[in-house]
């Protein structure tokens, strides 16, 4: 089976974290968001992940060219907006001729693909999309779905919570059979708003639900979830999780020196972090490099590689840049540092 992970975004919401690094490369604890994507993919099932990118191409093939995995990695560059439609139908020249999976590039779920892919050859239709149970369907694309049958019979994009058909949301995984392409317009278009709906008219279109957990991280905020969510589900290849008397839940790269006066919680310190006495990390994510200052408290935030956070600095909430110096005594609580222009 191919892969298609859906990476156009230029992420945005995770600046300035992504001003210099594509977000499909931003660390989460030893690896990078894609690798986390990926990895709920049976290596033994995979020929080829396509990697369809409009920012970062080339770190995106570097990075890839020196890592060993088992599967061929192809970036196939996106000139100009195409939409999830338009982006997967980019990638067709380099499918094979069977099944093909298709992923939303930064979520980290427990969707086991193997039983998705069971169930839709079981179905016999040329789409599946996995589908999340959801307490408020209001902000998502929600399935209206038959589970004796397992089809989805109509669609609605973000209906009032008192209209939604279901508390079943689109959870950002396809598997489509090669006839789909063939129903694709040129250009950009949205597979939610133009393919996905006339399949389900037709009846060639399956639900698969399923439980666990489910993590987009593309703002701050469920960044830092999708942490925790790795932590908690020893989602790492190197480091260790340390529960000691000042760490709790928290996973440590190589060599971090915490302070016997520190505290961290709930956290991620990457390879080369120091943190001095009487700080505090709680809730956060911390890059190679990083050095809190003697009483520092940063909670809720992400701090770049190779920054520097000075004494009696506090933090919540706020995304720091890679490399920069946090001044003594500065206290913000949101947005991100240095301040966007």
């Amino acid at each position: 089976m191919d892969v298609i992970v859906l990476a156009g975004g230029f992420g945005t919401r995770l600046r300035p974290w992504t001003q210099n690094i594509p977000k499909p490369l931003v660390p989460i604890l030893d690896r990078t968001m894609i690798e986390h994507v990926v990895s709920i993919l049976p290596g033994e099932m995979v020929d080829r992940v396509l990697i369809a990118a409009g920012f970062g191409i080339d770190q995106m093939r570097d990075h890839f060219a020196n890592i060993d995995l088992p599967y061929d990695v192809i970036i196939v560059e996106e000139t100009e907006p195409l939409g999830t439609g338009g982006a997967i139908a980019n990638c067709r020249e380099y499918l094979g001729e069977g099944t093909c999976c298709v992923i939303n590039g930064d979520l980290l779920t427990s969707l086991r693909v193997d039983e998705m892919l069971t169930a839709h050859k079981e179905a016999g239709t040329l789409a599946s999309i996995s589908l999340w149970e959801v307490e408020d369907p209001s902000r998502f694309g929600v399935a209206d779905y038959d589970s004796e049958s397992t089809r989805i019979g109509r669609f609605q994009e973000k209906p009032p919570r008192e209209e939604a058909y279901s508390n079943l949301i689109n959870a950002g995984t396809y598997l489509l059979e090669p006839e789909v392409f063939n129903r694709m317009p040129e250009g950009a278009f949205s597979m939610e708003r133009v393919v996905f709906p006339v399949l389900a008219e037709e009846g060639e279109l399956t639900g698969f639900p399923f439980e666990g957990h489910f993590v987009d991280a593309g703002t701050p905020a469920s960044y830092l979830e999708a942490m925790k969510t790795s932590i908690d589900h020893s989602a790492w290849v190197r480091g260790q999780r340390i529960d000691s008397e000042n760490i709790s839940d928290s996973w440590f790269g190589a060599s971090p020196e915490v302070a016997a006066s520190a505290h961290v919680s709930n956290s991620a310190l990457e390879s080369g972090c120091r943190v001095g006495e009487l700080a505090t990390v709680a809730s956060s994510a911390l890059l190679t490099g990083v050095i809190l200052e003697t009483g520092a408290e940063v909670s809720g935030c992400m701090i770049g590689a190779g920054s520097l956070i000075g004494e009696n600095v506090h933090l919540q909430n706020v995304v720091v840049d890679h490399g920069v110096v946090v001044p003594s005594n500065h206290v913000q609580n949101g947005g991100t540092f240095p301040t966007a222009d």
